[in-house]
């Protein structure tokens, strides 16, 4: 699993995420493709909230496929577009993953793939062999 570096002369993290990722050597990456709130059927809540829990939980779910969970992740970056609530992310993005903390970064871009698209979210994940 990868290991996290806050350096004490950067300013602390100002929320869930590490400055620094460190991959073991001997250790897989799993690179997972960004990830949208649509369901397996093809369709995506309208609301934020809906499409961000349905992110996550596909995220989750393509970690999975390789035996994963959060805690593997080592990077993960988020895409938004503008006007959404950021606090429900915060909380949504916390609840699947709790205390861990991976590098991060989040970008505000004015749209996605398709329109009806809010957030997208790619991970770069760690395996031991």
């Amino acid at each position: 699993m990868p290991t996290f570096l806050n350096p004490g002369d950067v300013h602390a993290p100002v929320g869930p995420y590490s400055h620094t990722a460190v991959v073991p050597a001997g250790t897989e990456l799993v690179f997972v493709a960004g990830q949208v709130g649509m369901r397996p059927d093809g369709t995506v809540p309208a609301a934020f909230a809906g499409q961000a829990e349905l992110t996550f939980t596909n995220l989750r779910a393509c970690l999975a496929a390789h035996g994963l969970g959060v805690d593997a992740v080592a990077k993960l970056t988020v895409f938004i577009v503008p006007q959404q609530d950021f606090e429900l992310l915060r909380a949504v993005r916390e609840k699947h993953f709790g205390a861990h903390r991976p590098a991060s970064t989040t970008v505000y871009v004015p749209a996605l793939a398709a329109p009806a698209l809010l957030l997208e979210v790619e991970a770069e994940a760690v395996r031991g062999r």
